[in-house]
């Protein structure tokens, strides 16, 4: 099979998020004048080792923001966020928390998802978050297509939950990593293993 994504693939379902699979979710939390905001992202990756930099993109709108959602919103706003690490365990209050709810609308007191404050920036995040990342925001860039942002940012605290450190690694086996497949479909990653490079 082959097809050019502008003439259509023909099949029930759109399988490009499927090829590009598992991908890492971060669930980004914000601040802005109207209040707190957290959603999850699929096109999430880390992009960078010194200084730590992350990626998200944010694709389509809402009709009470034009052009963008409103946690690229309120970083344009504030110039940070704060990526929250889902573990599987967290499953229902990340899928909760993607509900398109209005804009001003809490999703930490909508969704009953308890939230701490950052250390280096003014941003909320997951309390519960095995891991979180407090981000500044270094580019916003737009994309092709209609709403489609690339946001970039530098990581300037990390906060890691001590039962998810063990023999000096931050490991997840326990909760479980969780990622994104195509579709509705999820993975729940507990076992891992070692490849060497070569030299």
């Amino acid at each position: 099979m082959f097809y050019r994504p502008e003439n259509g693939h023909g099949l029930p379902h759109n399988p490009f998020n499927a090829i590009i699979a598992p991908r890492p979710i971060g669930w980004i939390s914000t601040r802005g004048g109207d209040g707190d905001n957290l959603a999850p992202y699929s096109f999430f990756n880390a992009v960078a080792y010194t200084p730590p930099q992350v990626m998200f993109a944010s694709t389509t709108a809402k009709d009470d923001r034009p052009n963008m959602k409103d946690a690229l919103a309120h970083i344009v706003e504030s110039g940070v966020f704060c990526v929250n690490i889902a573990s599987a365990v967290l499953i229902d209050q990340m899928n909760a928390s993607s509900a398109t709810l209005p804009a001003g609308t809490s999703e930490f007191e909508a969704c009953g998802i308890e939230a701490a404050e950052c250390s280096t920036i003014d941003c909320p995040r997951v309390a519960a978050a095995p891991a979180a990342l407090e981000c500044r925001m270094t580019q916003v860039q737009r994309l092709a297509g209609p709403a489609n942002w690339l946001v970039l940012g530098v990581v300037t605290g990390v906060h890691l939950r001590d039962d998810c450190i063990r023999d000096g690694r931050f490991d997840l086996s326990r909760d479980g990593w969780l990622a994104r497949m195509g579709y509705r479909d999820y993975v729940a990653v507990h076992e891992t293993f070692e490849l060497e490079r070569p030299e």
